[in-house]
């Protein structure tokens, strides 16, 4: 016990030592943007993105022409529209052949760097050599109207189109010309000024865009049982097995012990799958006939849109299904059908979550099943406002520069921003919201570099800016808090900072009292209690999971690449870290900091070093053993003091990424070089075993504390177990006197007396053990037992 409480010791002072203040580089900051609701945009008020700065475009939608005239020798024409306001231009698809084209696009100006008073709209002719002009459309800045949503779209108007000299040309155009902000309905699909430099297979790329992740379901298929089968080898007996494919998942149960034709399993094998279901659930029997070679003893192909849906925990029917087998007859490969069947219950599982996050920051904990939702308790409003002092994420023309996009992640929606190109303090005001259905719950923003927007190449991939995650439990209901969260990011070098983003955030309750239900309700749909999973199940479930979001994700339009889901999802957060464990169990140790303070303080009161506070403890204790009834009582209301003492240094701000407890900023080099090391590794061999001796000392410390721990708890079963004969008799007397004397004694008596004598002043102390203690360290362990 003395080593134990040694080691902890130490281990209290070297987190004294090892943790230095934060940095304030890497420190959380309050702003004051101009957002709100009293943002005047003309002569209205504009709140439907009251968490963002108000920006103005100027939009133009370019619908279509018609009676255009031809301008070659079959009299066609390759129309296109290029508007152009100062430097600004942007360009339309053009057309072969036709005189009456349609566009439908939308383009965008932002007007902080517009520097001209007419905007220019031309139709042209595509031509191999110079494209020839077919009319324009000139408009007066002074004279567009504005727009603010939620008034309906503008109407779009037909323009006469006039030549170079201002007469009227032939043909005409279909626009609708308005100043709005980024809360048109226009603004997501627009074609941006600030993009100018993006060529057009890349715009969509650049683009914002909600999506939502596909619905998760758990598919349990319980093995029970097959008949009938027909081994090849009838001469020994089978050793059977049922492996179940979906899709890249698959499974195997153990071999049958009963090595029959009629095999028994019983066994329980789960998948995960999304919906739309688009791969059936493939089982086959085998047969292990060698070391490495099995043969299939049928196979039976089941569809999953007709498996039953379980919504509790009532058990589904089973079911008998054919295998079927095929067989090599005169070199002709034939079906044999009802040869052998197989005997299942399979459904898929509505009452759990499907975890496809970390279990400690998910932003979802609804089961699947649609029906078992719970009433949302509030909405969750997010403003992207902007980032400054990014960091060269790549090199472009010599120079370094940054295509900065934010992804958020909350529940099922993701959303990602626009790409601002070639900016280091990019500003996005783009808001968002989701329905909260659980305020324990985290939202995810991560900002990325658009590797894609200059034709990056098939393998090109977005890099890493940094995240923040925030914990809604942590908000108050109804406050705007706006702050500038350090972008960090742990490289083999260290923990660096790539920048800030500035965020607005806002927690509305929709129903106080359902939220304070919830805090009684458990954390997980009922399912994981009542059949709850094992811990290996739910990583491996979790793995593939997350390789299911990611891969329907990155199929979407634009894509939500693999590697950005993967690191908004943490899906190495698994992987050992030896920078990660010390940060771990630093933690525990600042839990414990507090017993470890309570301890001393206690000591302090034994040892008699404030005797004013010892007289006073003397007289509560007094109190509490004349009156028992007011223990209780006095330690709430102490817990009450507490809290209410705290209030006043209560958190004022979200929490964020902390490099100190991270143990980042201290981590050694190789450490952090481990962490990033592939799985299985690739480093030489002499790193290797060098960092496999250093776990291995690691491990023996642990070791030795666990063994010091086990010896005290056998000591304490070998009080009564007569293995030292005379320390169980002794104990077993003292035992009876005890129980004669506190029989006859009053139990107020006691505790006054044991309380006295544990609170006595140092006159009447000793400084050798204490005979109980001396007693109880000679006590035998079974530690000389072991080799």
């Amino acid at each position: 016990m003395v080593q134990v409480q040694s080691f902890l010791t130490i281990l209290f002072l070297i987190i004294k030592m090892q943790k230095p203040p934060q940095s304030i580089d890497f420190a959380l900051k309050e702003t004051s943007p101009k957002i709100g609701a009293g943002a005047v945009t003309g002569d209205k008020l504009s709140s439907t993105y009251d968490l963002v700065e108000q920006m103005q475009y100027l939009y133009v939608r370019v619908v279509k022409a018609k009676d255009l005239p031809g301008k070659d020798v079959t009299g066609g024409c390759d129309p296109y529209v290029e508007v152009k306001l100062g430097n600004y231009k942007g360009v339309t698809k053009h057309f072969e052949k036709k005189n009456n084209p349609e566009w439908n696009q939308v383009f965008a100006f932002s007007k902080e760097r517009i520097q001209a008073s007419v905007l220019e709209v031309y139709v042209k002719d595509k031509d191999v050599v110079a494209d020839d002009l077919i009319g324009r459309a000139l408009f007066d800045l002074n004279e567009i109207p504005k727009r603010i949503p939620p008034d309906s779209p503008l109407a779009p108007q037909w323009y006469r189109l006039e030549d170079r000299k201002g007469d009227k040309a032939k043909g005409e155009l279909m626009l609708a010309v308005w100043m709005g902000t980024q809360a048109d309905e226009a603004f997501p699909e627009a074609w941006h000024s600030d993009a100018a430099s993006v060529g057009p297979d890349a715009v969509a790329s650049i683009r914002s865009k909600v999506y939502l992740s596909p619905k998760l379901w758990y598919v349990r298929v319980n093995v029970i049982e097959a008949q009938d089968l027909v081994p090849n080898d009838k001469s020994r007996f089978p050793e059977v097995f049922v492996k179940a494919m979906l899709g890249n998942q698959a499974l195997r149960t153990r071999i049958s012990q009963s090595k029959t034709i009629n095999p028994m399993w019983n066994e329980d094998l789960m998948f995960v799958v999304a919906e739309p279901f688009e791969e059936p659930l493939v089982l086959s029997v085998e047969d292990r006939v060698g070391g490495n070679k099995d043969e299939t003893l049928g196979k039976c192909v089941i569809p999953l849109h007709i498996v039953q849906r379980r919504l509790d925990h009532r058990p589904v029917n089973s079911r008998w299904l054919n295998l079927e087998k095929h067989v090599i007859v005169d070199g002709e490969k034939k079906e044999i059908k009802f040869a052998s069947r197989i005997h299942l219950r399979i459904c898929l599982e509505g009452g759990y979550h499907v975890l496809d996050e970390s279990t400690h920051y998910s932003s979802d904990l609804r089961p699947t099943a649609k029906q078992l939702w719970r009433p949302s308790i509030g909405i969750l409003e997010l403003g992207i406002l902007s980032a400054h002092g990014l960091m060269p994420m790549k090199t472009k023309d010599g120079r370094g520069t940054t295509d900065a996009y934010c992804v958020a992640k909350y529940g099922q929606k993701w959303i990602r921003t626009r790409t601002i190109v070639d900016n280091f303090m990019p500003r996005w005001n783009e808001q968002y919201t989701w329905e909260v259905f659980d305020t324990c719950t985290v939202i995810t923003v991560g900002v990325f570099d658009n590797g894609h927007v200059h034709g990056g190449a098939g393998g090109a991939r977005d890099a890493r800016i940094g995240k923040v995650r925030i914990r809604l439990s942590t908000l108050e209901a109804d406050r705007v808090y706006t702050h500038s969260y350090p972008l960090l990011v742990l490289h083999p070098s260290g923990v660096k900072k790539t920048g800030e983003i500035q965020l607005a955030l806002r927690f509305t309750c929709s129903s106080l009292i359902n939220m304070l239900h919830m805090y009684s309700h458990p954390l997980l749909p009922k399912m994981h209690y009542i059949h709850p999973l094992s811990v290996i199940q739910l990583d491996v479930l979790r793995h593939q999971a997350m390789q299911i979001v990611s891969t329907r994700l990155s199929r979407a339009e634009p894509p939500l690449r693999k590697e950005v889901v993967e690191y908004m999802l943490d899906v190495d957060s698994h992987m050992w870290s030896m920078r990660r464990s010390k940060a771990n169990f630093f933690r525990i140790m600042g839990v414990l900091s507090g017993l470890i303070a309570v301890g001393k303080w206690f000591d302090q009161i034994c040892n008699w070093r404030n005797p004013l506070t010892t007289i006073l403890i003397h007289i509560l204790f007094i109190i509490l053993v004349l009156y028992p009834e007011l223990i209780l009582p006095t330690i709430f209301l102490y817990l009450f003091l507490i809290g209410i003492w705290n209030y006043r240094w209560r958190p004022r701000h979200p929490p964020h990424m902390d490099t100190r407890l991270s143990h980042a900023d201290a981590a050694h080099p190789d450490e952090l070089d481990e962490e990033f090391d592939t799985f299985p590794t690739s480093r030489p061999s002499d790193i290797v075993r060098m960092r496999y001796d250093r776990l291995r000392s690691i491990a023996g410390r642990v070791q030795t504390v666990i063994g010091d721990l086990a010896t005290q708890g056998e000591r304490f079963q070998s009080l009564l177990s007569w293995r030292d004969p005379r320390a169980t008799t002794l104990f077993v007397t003292f035992c009876l006197i005890a129980a004669l004397v506190l029989y006859v004694t009053p139990f107020q008596v006691v505790a006054l007396l044991a309380g006295i004598y544990v609170l006595r002043h140092p006159r009447f102390r000793h400084k050798l053990p204490s005979t109980p203690l001396n007693f109880f360290r000679r006590l035998p362990a079974r530690s000389d037992s072991m080799l």
